[in-house]
């Protein structure tokens, strides 16, 4: 068994992990290092959500990637924010926080509102 999907995201058995009814939808825009690479989210934020498109407003990063790797769009992607808790179910917690909150890993399983004075605690999914 392949631990890959044809489109190269790692492959895993979806649970039910949340339910979520906010009015715009549940769409988010999640980074490769999450999907792909097998990283665990290190920086979330969430914005004001895409008007027309159901989007939840929140941003999932690993927290190492550049400038240029967050501007291909080749290397996120949108998905339904109860797929990446089953990628990372360390977020859950956080999930209903106001539009422009921003937080980051800390340690292996915590995240603190970022106010710029921390590093991110990059780690794998599985550690």
């Amino acid at each position: 068994m392949s631990l890959f999907n044809k489109n190269g995201f790692i492959d895993l058995k979806v649970e039910e992990l949340i339910d979520w009814h906010e009015p715009n939808g549940n769409g988010c825009i999640v980074s490769d290092k999450i999907t792909k690479e097998g990283f665990k989210v290190g920086y979330m934020h969430r914005e004001q959500p895409d008007e027309g498109r159901p989007d939840s407003g929140w941003r999932f990063m690993a927290g190492n990637e550049d400038d240029a790797y967050m501007n291909d769009s080749n290397n996120h992607h949108v998905f339904a924010l109860n797929t990446v808790c089953n990628y990372d179910r360390d977020i859950i917690p956080y999930l209903h926080s106001d539009i422009g909150a921003v937080f980051i890993r800390t340690g292996n399983d915590t995240f603190e509102a970022d106010d710029g004075s921390k590093p991110i605690f990059i780690a794998r999914q599985g550690k």
